[in-house]
């Protein structure tokens, strides 16, 4: 009895479909989740460089007179600012005191998988401190 291979005809064809499929999406999660992660150690160093940007604009007369570090609240949210803009980065800086927070945003598109770009926040914080002082 000789058997007939007509009634699997085709059927290699979605198989190979699937398989092509499956190894896509997995090159898409190793691709794309691994530009996420790169973004967010990117967005984590801006955030932390422009805070300490920030954090070393202290107010030299307040410190003399009172030994206190205090920031100079125009300057250092301007040298926070100014980091962010140097990198491309967009984000926002609160002052207080004698500490500086940066809040950083990265758009991070997604390649290969079919879904929505990623927001990837990251927030760095840096206080100024008297070096002088042991």
């Amino acid at each position: 009895m000789k058997r007939s291979w007509r009634n699997e005809q085709g059927s290699i064809t979605a198989f190979v479909a699937v398989v092509a499929f499956a190894l896509v999406m997995v090159a898409g999660m190793a691709y794309d989740g691994g530009q996420v992660i790169a973004t967010q150690a990117r967005a984590r160093s801006d955030a932390d460089k422009a805070a300490r940007a920030g954090a070393q604009q202290i107010d030299i007369t307040q410190l003399r007179s009172t030994g206190r570090p205090v920031l100079d609240p125009v300057k250092a949210r301007a040298a926070a600012l100014s980091y962010l803009r140097r990198t491309g980065t967009t984000g926002t800086v609160e002052v207080d005191d004698a500490s500086v927070t940066v809040r950083v945003s990265i758009v991070q598109p997604m390649r290969i998988l079919p879904v929505h770009d990623r927001t990837v926040v990251a927030v760095g914080r840096a206080t100024a401190v008297d070096e002088a002082t042991p």
